[in-house]
């Protein structure tokens, strides 16, 4: 990740705006990005659940792009629970009620918020280190083919530089140990708090956080070993020590961004 800046979807012409992308190389159209503009401006204005939204035609007017790009944006916040359009009402901020929904957070959780992005990552290694430890003794060998083939698509994702693809691998990988804990509420866990994480990196830092991924590679084959060989004690240090690397890499970006 350079941190280069990309142009938004305001600051394109009409004709490119479904094809914005990242100056990754990443395809991003244009209803995607105004998503992030949508969610950024929820923050900015301090919306809570239930606060009522301007309009899809007052929108379009702030972010510089037309009512139909907007409307898909719209219909993405609405089915991932952040916004709630009321027909003949409007649109209001959703009072998202999942397991790590706003109102278990105590207001709308905010992706520019460091702390919130630190406490998350806190919550990720509790969890996580259980579901490992949990699935070394636990996983299925269709579970463990699974872990497997996740920890394979990082790698092709990394040695081809296809981020969506590692991206991809890195959430079947997470998701598919949280399965083989056999415990329900865990999975739940693990896949909100992974969606809160990636919401966070999209808004707050613009993209996938940089130079873990040859490590995290190497991490994720400690952790479906230790899977693999019934040992959950080193499942759950190769979970811990994966996750405390991955947050060192948001560390070091966030301060890279801030101080230069």
């Amino acid at each position: 990740m350079d941190g280069t800046p990309t142009l938004s979807a305001a600051e394109l012409p009409p004709e490119q705006e479904r094809d914005a992308a990242p100056s990754s190389g990443a395809y991003r159209p244009g209803y995607e990005l105004v998503a992030e503009q949508i969610l950024q401006l929820i923050a900015e204005l301090r919306l809570v659940p239930g606060d009522r939204m301007p309009t899809e035609n007052e929108l379009a007017g702030r972010l510089g792009t037309s009512r139909t790009v907007v409307r898909e944006a719209v219909k993405i916040l609405s089915a991932i629970g952040r916004v709630s359009a009321q027909k003949g009402r409007g649109l209001f901020v959703a009072d998202d009620e999942g397991m790590l929904g706003s109102s278990r957070w105590g207001g709308f959780f905010l992706p520019t918020d460091l702390d919130h992005v630190y406490m998350l990552f806190e919550f990720r290694r509790v969890q996580e280190t259980a579901a490992s430890r949990l699935a070394a003794t636990r996983a299925t060998p269709t579970e463990l083919r699974a872990i497997e083939s996740a920890a394979q698509l990082c790698r092709d994702g990394h040695r081809t530089g296809q981020i969506a693809l590692f991206d991809r691998g890195d959430d079947e990988f997470h998701l598919g140990i949280a399965a083989a804990s056999h415990n329900p509420f865990l999975v739940a866990s693990v896949r909100e708090a992974r969606r809160l994480q990636r919401q966070s990196s999209t808004i707050g830092l613009h993209g996938t956080v940089g130079g873990h991924a040859e490590g995290a590679v190497a991490e994720h084959d400690a952790i479906y070993l230790a899977i693999r060989d019934g040992d959950p004690e080193a499942a759950a240090q190769a979970t811990a020590v994966h996750l405390d690397n991955t947050l060192e890499d948001y560390r070091r970006e966030i301060q890279r961004r801030v101080f230069g």
